[in-house]
């Protein structure tokens, strides 16, 4: 199936359908969102940023949110 047959499909679909496929799509990004997170994380991507901000905190340049 290509993008273009599956724009059509959801744009005919009735509107209870839409928005149930919508509640879907919106869980199935925030899934591949935290998929991705998660290998980053343990990639040690995010180890300079948490550096820099414990760095930042220590120093006192930061307050409780």
């Amino acid at each position: 199936m290509t993008v273009k047959e599956i724009e059509n499909a959801v744009a005919n679909l009735p509107h209870g359908e839409l928005v149930e496929f919508g509640v879907w799509f919106e869980e199935h990004q925030s899934r591949i969102w935290d998929d991705q997170i998660e290998q980053d994380s343990q990639a040690g991507r995010f180890d300079s940023l948490i550096s820099q901000a414990k760095a930042e905190s220590d120093a006192g340049r930061s307050r409780p949110l």
